[in-house]
């Protein structure tokens, strides 16, 4: 399977905007996008150019998929399934990349990084109401519960995620047992639970041309 194996706070810098990509480095001063902002990779990062609409509008989307590790193909998929959907395309397209397994893992504060909760996932680390789940991409639906397994809970990254999960923030659409290693699905993630800086509207008006 294809993936990124490239420097993660090149990415950042590329697209101007705090991926987390690095987990708890993300946080702290030692972070490389907090060293140089607004600068892109590279030895002519500091030049100011001149960007067109359609660029605008692929640097928006390269920033979504990058934010929530997703190839271009899978991503295609689901802006295809959001605009058979009913209702505003780009807030269900950003629903359904918020209900991905590992974004769920993520946001439940049982991983550092998406990163890492796809490791988290694949490993079998998981349960989606009493059955282990290793795809990253599963969906979850309202009411489901996922859950890390019995034996899987003395990892100490596991662990030290639960730990520093409030500093991070906890999505408000899941209902977090910490004791439990255990999140439920409350609700359907809304767009106002995505505080990231997202223009969804730039990535339907790039693949509606």
């Amino acid at each position: 399977m294809a993936r990124y194996t490239g420097p993660s706070c090149k990415l950042c810098r590329r697209e101007n905007m705090k991926l987390y990509l690095k987990g708890e480095r993300c946080y702290k001063e030692k972070c490389s996008f907090e060293k140089r902002p607004n600068q892109a990779p590279g030895q002519h990062g500091k030049q100011q150019k001149k960007i067109s609409d359609y660029g605008v509008q692929l640097r928006e989307k390269q920033k979504v998929k990058r934010l929530y590790g997703v190839l271009e193909a899978q991503f295609r998929r689901y802006f295809d399934i959001a605009t058979r959907a009913t209702g505003i395309t780009g807030e269900i397209l950003i629903q359904i990349l918020e209900r991905r397994l590992d974004n769920v893992i993520y946001r439940a504060g049982f991983a550092g990084s998406r990163k890492e909760a796809r490791q988290i996932v694949r490993h079998n680390h998981v349960t989606v109401d009493g059955r282990k789940v290793n795809i990253p991409s599963f969906s979850v639906k309202p009411n489901q519960v996922v859950r890390i397994v019995e034996a899987s809970r003395k990892i100490p990254r596991i662990v030290d995620s639960v730990e520093t999960a409030d500093g991070r923030g906890i999505a408000e659409w899941l209902s977090v047992n910490k004791q439990a290693f255990e999140a439920t699905v409350s609700r359907l993630p809304e767009r106002s639970d995505v505080n990231y800086e997202i223009q969804e509207s730039l990535i339907v008006e790039l693949y509606s041309k």
